[in-house]
């Protein structure tokens, strides 16, 4: 495996559980370095209806909560769409939703990222406001291009006002590709810089 397919995470091979435990011991030390407080849980290339992989993937994420719980730390899980990860196993934020409701972890939370919410489904305003108490973390970007998010096909300045109706008081992460670079990229950001 190469690329993207290689980096989609190992948690939903029973053959790789090991490797798996190994990745979050050695996330730890970064976590503490930076002082994050979430670890983002990749599956991996696998069928959602791979019964196998779906095993793996509940004993991954029971071992892993209760580890990074031991830190301090939330984990979250993140559907990924299918034009970005082909083949991802976590693909629908229905079956994200299901899962974490299924496990019943307290720091198991779902990673909303605005971006595949929209390609995956749309009617992101609705799926935010019927998942916000398992929301641990929101990421954001443009669709369909994944680049600032300033223009295309997202209402960000509604949607920003519609997390600040529900409450939410997490960070929201953007993780898009500049037009133009890092900084020109972050020109988006002048309207909200010293709000809160």
């Amino acid at each position: 495996m190469t690329g993207r397919r290689a980096s989609a995470g190992t948690a939903v091979f029973p053959d790789r559980f090991e490797e798996f435990k190994a990745g979050i011991e050695r996330a730890l030390p970064y976590a503490a370095a930076t002082g994050v407080k979430r670890v983002h849980l990749m599956a991996g290339i696998a069928s959602p209806s791979d019964a196998r992989a779906g095993e793996a993937y509940r004993r991954a994420l029971r071992w892993a909560s209760e580890r990074v719980a031991r830190e301090g730390l939330m984990a979250v899980i993140e559907p990924l769409n299918g034009r970005d990860v082909p083949g991802y196993f976590l693909n629908d934020f229905s079956a994200a939703e299901a899962l974490i409701r299924e496990l019943a972890i307290p720091n198991l939370k779902l990673q909303f990222d605005i971006y595949h919410r929209q390609i995956l489904h749309g009617d992101v305003a609705m799926g935010l406001r019927a998942m916000m108490p398992i929301i641990g973390h929101i990421q954001i970007a443009s669709v369909p291009s994944r680049n600032e998010p300033d223009v295309e096909e997202l209402n960000y300045p509604f949607l920003f006002a519609e997390l600040d109706r529900l409450g939410y008081d997490g960070f929201v992460g953007a993780e898009y590709r500049p037009r133009a670079g890092t900084i020109a990229g972050l020109d988006w950001f002048k309207p909200y810089a010293g709000q809160r």
